[in-house]
């Protein structure tokens, strides 16, 4: 079984290098660490709206450049902010992932970093 890091390479906010990588691949499996609503390195500034906007942009990206999409997570963890943000989050989290629910837990929790939400999720696509 091989194993292959997405963005181990790249940069956090202040241009800090992460000690993890974006993503790791073994056997069909992808697990995306967690994204928060970062742009060049900085949180954008905004709301839940926005910033769920940017986050799921954000997995998206990562299970692309992996050669997935969302039709093969299997499941995601959220960690809120402000439980108060639920159901708008449910709201646009739904836009993306309707057709394709994956099993989910969302909690709240005090952010690293100043977000208002983070998404992780784990993907599979059997190897062709």
């Amino acid at each position: 079984m091989s194993i292959k890091r997405y963005g181990a390479e790249k940069s956090g906010a202040g241009g800090q290098t992460l000690p993890f990588a974006r993503a790791v691949e073994a056997d069909g499996w992808l697990h995306v660490s967690g994204q928060v609503a970062m742009e060049n390195g900085e949180i954008i500034s905004g709301g839940i709206i926005e910033q769920t906007h940017k986050t799921i942009e954000n997995v998206i990206a990562i299970l692309h450049e992996a050669g997935y999409g969302v039709e093969h997570i299997v499941r995601c963890g959220v960690w809120l902010d402000d439980p108060r943000d639920f159901w708008t989050f449910n709201r646009i989290y739904q836009s993306y992932f309707g057709e394709h629910p994956p099993a989910r837990a969302c909690v709240q929790a005090s952010m690293m970093v100043d977000c208002k939400v983070e998404i992780d999720c784990i993907a599979y696509k059997p190897k062709s």
